[in-house]
């Protein structure tokens, strides 16, 4: 591992300082991620500044009943607290699903949102990539690519983003909160990961510097339900070859609310504006929430061996659905 100087700031604004002032800076805050990239040799910051202990560690009601989570929050705080399981359930199913509970204990809300690609070729710098190294070529698009994208990827990368977490926050229609030295703004969450287009090494929206104090999610629709549901390898921790959150409410047979988002299928949550469309006043039923998911992936472009996405996504989306409606979650049981 490259030698790196260490900094721990006490506040926000002494981070972002400290960020302007280091030449190869970089934030840590659970450091379950890029640790691991440096330690292989694909991060080389020059400077660690540690924001894990930042007072930034809440979860806290907002006027209007929605709920703002601090970056610095644990993914084993939130999943557990009362509010989050009560009314954004699908979000503490995403982070139950997403790791150990050693891990969960360890990795921050904002860390997990900023996790880079697990990509066999990002991850090996014997190999070229364009997300490590641009103009290198993206060898998985030939290679091997059965956990990759079938959705929005290019012809320079095909990688997909890593977080369960950030999958029901699209879902949730949450906000992202950012401060830097040029003051604060907010971006969407649906808006914060990119697609990769021709700069497939840059993974998100944020400015040089800028770190995220906070996630806000808005209300719960009136009687929507929620759930998260990931498809894996095998049933220990593991990435998802394609993951679903949903929130659905439904009133006189018809749904009233939907929205819905899938993971392991692009380099981004991938929010399903298309399926939602076909949802809005629809009659609840195995043939609508069918015809909602087919609509939404008749974009994909699978390659040679990822073709099984598209049909997994629609099966998952189909049945999450369909469990919502009938008011169960993944697992049977009366949902939150």
């Amino acid at each position: 591992m490259k030698p790196f100087a260490y900094v721990r700031p006490g506040t926000a604004a002494e981070a972002v300082a400290a960020f302007a002032a280091h030449t190869g800076a970089q934030y840590l805050a659970g450091g379950t991620n890029l640790v691991d990239l440096m330690k292989l040799g694909v991060a080389t910051p020059d400077v660690l500044i540690d924001v894990s202990r930042l007072p930034l560690d809440t979860v806290e009601g907002v006027p209007g009943g929605g709920l703002l989570i601090g970056t610095a929050v644990r993914n084993s705080d939130l999943a557990a607290h009362p509010a989050v399981r009560t009314r954004y359930f699908a979000l503490s199913q995403a982070l139950l699903a997403g790791a150990s509970g050693q891990l969960r204990n360890a990795a921050t809300t904002g860390g997990n949102l900023l996790q880079r690609t697990r990509c066999p070729y990002f991850q090996d710098i014997s190999k070229p990539c364009n997300k490590r190294a641009p103009g290198t070529g993206c060898p998985a698009r030939e290679g091997v690519h059965r956990d990759l994208a079938v959705l929005g990827h290019s012809e320079h990368c095909v990688a997909t983003h890593p977080s369960d977490m950030a999958v029901a926050l699209a879902a949730f229609d949450a906000t992202v909160h950012l401060h830097s030295t040029d003051g604060d703004r907010s971006l969407p969450v649906t808006e914060f990961h990119r697609l990769p287009g021709d700069r497939p090494q840059v993974d998100t929206e944020l400015r040089a510097g800028e770190l995220i104090t906070s996630v806000e999610l808005p209300p719960v629709p009136p009687g929507a339900r929620s759930a998260y549901r990931k498809a894996r390898d095998r049933a220990s921790y593991a990435f998802a070859l394609v993951s679903v959150a949903a929130v659905l409410a439904v009133e006189d047979g018809r749904v009233r609310h939907a929205a819905l988002a899938f993971g392991g299928l692009a380099h981004r949550p991938w929010r399903a504006r298309r399926a939602e469309e076909r949802l809005a006043g629809a009659p609840v039923g195995r043939e609508t929430f069918l015809r909602a998911a087919e609509a939404e992936l008749v974009a994909a472009r699978p390659l040679r061996d990822n073709a099984y996405k598209v049909r997994l996504a629609r099966n998952l989306a189909v049945d999450v659905l369909g469990r919502l409606a009938a008011g169960t979650d993944d697992t049977g049981e009366p949902s939150s």
